[in-house]
């Protein structure tokens, strides 16, 4: 039993074009079969199903390179590691994966997460026992000492439950690696930035390059994708060298970087959302208001944006994700941000913005040879919606616009439901965020009368 769609208008992501009085026909699998125009498709056999999305935008489905599942719309590093016991957040995980996949986003990467968290919700998610995007995952970031999430005193060291597996040596990268593959992983992260700086403020990596290409090269061939997390300038380039297949962040890379991605043939997500976000929604009395975060942000996230404006004009490839999970990036709220920013900051036309979310994205993906682009042989992964994209890109974060999404031919019908974050995610006891030190208090009370809780 086939299914015919007729489209208002259709962006295949073939290419860059959209074409109006198109015609979608796929088999009971949920394979295409046609695509193309209407007046070319097979006719439709009696007892065959018509779908009329003769007034909606069709597309590939939306993917999305860099969501931790296991995060659960965190605020703090505390909140991601160690406040949820690992079962809890496969649950939470799989119901925030449900909101992704009614935003419009059929597909995802999980770039690291504690324990098997992505696994246990892909593998659910594949054995047909609950609806969800289609899921690459990775295990633990592997992480050396003073890099990303080594954030714990080396007294306390590095909680099982981390999304960290610190190692002390190659040796140790290297079978942290074949057991994360022997897991069935996807992908493997490196937490390749380190924390400590030159006197110039440059990163320094957090690890050598020729430990780099080794965890690389152990990676690639055991057959998954390597993925790696710099920022700093040394880190990309030893990614880059190491012919890493995506670098996420790029914030600092420079042109002997650009070079250096061409040549080894890796693409970058530089996930701008999480940046984006944190300076156009955080409070004046926020910690990360406070602490001067919010200022570090702004001046990276604007050289970032003339760093990696001239990475795509000299042709490296750019994939969109996110940073979804933590409590500036919720689940099912701003994915689409990621290709807003693309065409205003970073100079992509809005069709190159959707190439990058669909064919560039799904060639990272476990499965990408089957999604990404509606073409004969492909899974019927596909998004009707009330508006065209490529006239407007931001139309994409209006989810009432978003008329309909398929999987593998089977529309979805999500229910979506409100939740209580305190009892979600948000554990963390803090009682005070100030230090109540009498010339603190003599200050706090110049300004304005000092409110108290008992009053």
């Amino acid at each position: 039993m086939k299914t015919h769609v007729r489209c208002g208008t259709l962006f295949s992501a073939v290419d860059q074009e959209a074409r109006s009085g198109q015609t979608l026909v796929y088999d009971a699998r949920g394979i295409l079969e046609f695509v193309g125009p209407t007046a070319e498709a097979p006719k439709a056999a009696p007892g065959e199903q018509v779908l009329d999305h003769s007034r909606h935008f069709v597309m590939p489905g939306l993917i999305d390179i860099h969501v931790h599942l296991a995060y659960g719309n965190a605020k703090s590093e505390e909140d991601i590691d160690l406040y949820s016991p690992l079962e809890f957040r496969a649950l939470r995980g799989l119901f925030f994966a449900q909101k992704v996949l009614a935003a419009g986003y059929t597909a995802l990467c999980s770039p690291g997460d504690a324990g098997q968290v992505s696994l246990s919700i892909r593998n659910a998610v594949r054995a047909g026992l609950f609806d969800g995007p289609r899921i690459s995952a990775a295990g633990p970031y592997i992480t050396a000492r003073q890099s990303l999430t080594d954030w714990y005193p080396s007294w306390i060291g590095a909680p099982s439950t981390s999304i960290g597996r610190l190692v002390a040596s190659r040796d140790e990268a290297i079978e942290e690696i074949r057991v994360q593959a022997k897991n069935g992983v996807d992908c493997v992260k490196i937490a390749l930035d380190g924390i400590q700086r030159r006197p110039d403020g440059s990163l320094i990596a957090a690890f050598t390059d020729e430990e780099t290409s080794a965890m690389v090269r152990e990676i690639q061939r055991l057959g998954r994708k390597a993925v790696v997390h710099a920022i700093g300038r040394e880190a990309v380039l030893y990614a880059a060298r190491a012919g890493v297949d995506v670098i996420f962040h790029a914030f600092d890379l420079d042109d002997e970087c650009i070079d250096a991605v061409l040549k080894g043939g890796s693409a970058i997500a530089p996930t701008f959302t999480l940046q984006r976000n944190l300076l156009d929604f955080t409070q004046s009395h926020e910690p990360a208001s406070t602490n001067g975060r919010v200022d570090h942000v702004r001046r990276q996230y604007e050289r970032a944006c003339r760093n990696l404006a001239k990475a795509h004009k000299a042709g490296v490839p750019m994939m969109a994700g996110t940073d979804s999970g933590f409590a500036v990036t919720p689940y099912g709220e701003w994915h689409a941000r990621e290709l807003e920013i693309f065409v205003q900051d970073v100079g992509f036309t809005p069709a190159e913005a959707l190439c990058a979310a669909t064919r560039t994205n799904a060639r990272f993906l476990a499965d990408g040879d089957r999604v990404g682009q509606l073409a004969a042989g492909r899974c019927a992964d596909f998004i009707a919606l009330d508006g065209s994209p490529i006239e407007e890109i931001s139309m994409l974060l209006d989810k009432s616009r978003i008329h309909s999404v398929y999987l593998g031919g089977k529309r979805m019908m999500l229910t979506q439901r409100d939740y209580d974050p305190r009892e979600v995610t948000d554990k963390a006891l803090v009682s005070w965020t100030e230090v109540y030190t009498q010339a603190r208090v003599a200050e706090l009370r110049r300004d304005k009368p000092l409110r108290r809780a008992a009053e």
